[in-house]
This record gives structure tokens, sequence and C-alpha cells, in this order.
């Protein structure tokens, strides 16, 4: 595996692979790999020739009160589980590369309606971010596939928003949440959490996964689920976390769902710790079609 972090190397060695007539796969991260983050690679190998990583710890998606300079930066052990995985090459660029005029005057991609509630509502900016430089190493990488995980459900949904709003020639690939066997997402900042605490952090997972089986087994009252919710969020407070919030959406436009729609996302955060959990899980109810 090669690894590079200046723009001119990187467009010189996929510019040689599309020389030889080779398909490339992206799997885009923010470093601090596990087994979730390797998965995406194995996939990404399923659907092209040559596969590019990149790790960057992106300070557009970070807000006021989230501190940049503590997330977890493990490069020499990210490069070995990457080369381990079978990665082509590994791309490493500095704030300065990305960003060279600096982040206020930066252009920037914003994804409306599905970047609005949820995680967009309790960071604001958090997926204009995201966007921007998703955008950004696309335009870099020019890659045919690229895969996300399903662990951060409404990213997911943004960027696949944001290919299809602009045009961009990309086959976006979801993939399914790695979990520990405890059922806890795997997550970077999993390395926030005690051990004690990750005992705990699994019964978010639970908590949606009982949620699941009450939808499952049609208890709603009145046509509302808020009643479901808020037994939803006692749970997952009484656990010693703390909601930050619990919904459920319509699973393909994140609108808040309605006793009419049948395929379902439940989306959920906590914190745990010093750590903010995400989760989430689909469900289909019967009569979906």
């Amino acid at each position: 595996m090669q690894t590079v972090s200046q723009i001119a190397q990187l467009r010189t060695i996929v510019r040689q692979w599309r020389q030889q007539g080779l398909t490339v796969g992206f799997v885009p991260t923010m470093g601090n790999l596990h087994q979730g983050h390797i998965s995406l690679v194995n996939e990404a190998h399923k659907h092209a020739d040559k596969v590019v990583a990149s790790i960057f710890v992106n300070p557009m998606q970070f807000g006021a009160n989230e501190d940049i300079d503590n997330y977890p930066r493990t490069l020499a052990d990210d490069q070995q589980k990457l080369v381990d995985a079978n990665c082509d090459l590994l791309f490493t660029p500095t704030p300065e590369i990305i960003y060279p005029k600096g982040l206020d005057n930066q252009t920037y991609v914003e994804v409306p309606d599905v970047s609005a509630g949820y995680c967009g509502e309790s960071r604001p900016g958090h997926f204009r971010g995201v966007a921007t430089v998703v955008c950004k190493l696309f335009n870099l990488v020019q890659p045919d596939v690229a895969c996300f995980g399903l662990k951060d459900y409404q990213q997911v949904q943004v960027i696949q928003t944001m290919v299809e709003d602009l045009s961009i020639p990309i086959d976006i690939i979801p993939v399914a949440t790695m979990r520990e066997a405890s059922g806890l997402a795997m997550s970077s900042r999993n390395n926030y959490l005690t051990e004690q605490q990750k005992v705990t952090a699994a019964q978010l997972s639970q908590t949606l996964n009982w949620l699941a089986e009450q939808l499952n087994n049609g208890q709603i009252v009145k046509g509302s689920y808020d009643a479901l919710l808020e037994q939803a969020s006692e749970k997952i407070n009484a656990t010693g976390m703390k909601t930050d919030y619990i919904h459920i959406a319509n699973a393909r436009t994140l609108a808040p769902a309605t006793p009419d729609d049948h395929k379902l996302v439940i989306l959920a955060a906590a914190h745990c710790g010093k750590a903010r959990l995400i989760d989430n899980l689909q469900v289909e109810l019967n009569g979906a079609n």
C-alpha cells in the first residue's frame, strides 16, 4: 500500500490506474480505524479493482464545543490495518491541503431537508462539513464507487442526496453496521468509554430492538409514536446514559414517520460518559410494498 498526502501524488496514481482500465473504490475515514472501517474496505474490493482510503480529521464538521484536538489519531496502527485489508492507496492530507484558504473562505456544500433534523439539529453545521469534505474528496479521487457505514444512517442519506442532486457519477454503497458481541455499534468514539460504560452503552441498541418489537407488534397509540418514543427515552436514561434524541422516521426521506409509512428507521443518539453515541435500526412493518 502506498501512502500519499499531496493531491498531485494522489491524482497521478489514480490516473495511472485509469489508463490501465481499472476501476476505483473509495473509503473516506477520519482514522482510528476499527473493524467497521475495514468492512468498508472489504466491500469496496467487491466492486472495484483498486481501493483508496483516506484519513482526514475534518475540522469543518466539528462544532464549537467539540474538541477536535482530542480526536484519537492512530496513523501507524491504521496503516497496518489497511495493509492487512489489501488497501491499495492511503491519502492522508492536512487541513491546509484540503482547505488552503481556511475554513472561513472555503466554498461549502449544503444538503437541504435530510441534513436538518436529528444529528443535524444536535450538531449545527456538522453535515455541511461532511458534505463539503466528501464532495471535495470525491473530486480528488474520482472513484467509481464509495462505501459508507450505515451506523451513520443520516450521513449516508445526506451523501446519497448530494450525489443525486449534483449528478456526481459515483455509486454509493451503504454497508451494514458492525457491532460488538454486546450489540454496541462499533465507533471510534467507543475509545472514550470505560469497560463498564461499554456495558451500559450496549443498552442503546437493546432499546432500539425493543422499540422495533413494539412497532412490529402494532403498539401504536392513537396513530402516534410519541408514547413509544417517550418510553424508549426513559429506558435509555434509566441506564445512566442521557438521551440526545430518539425518533422514528421514514427510512428514505427521514421525515417523521406517519402511520402510513411501512419502511422506517429508528434514529437515536445518547451521551455515555465522554462519548456521544449514535445508532439506528431499520424496521419494515407488515404490509410494506
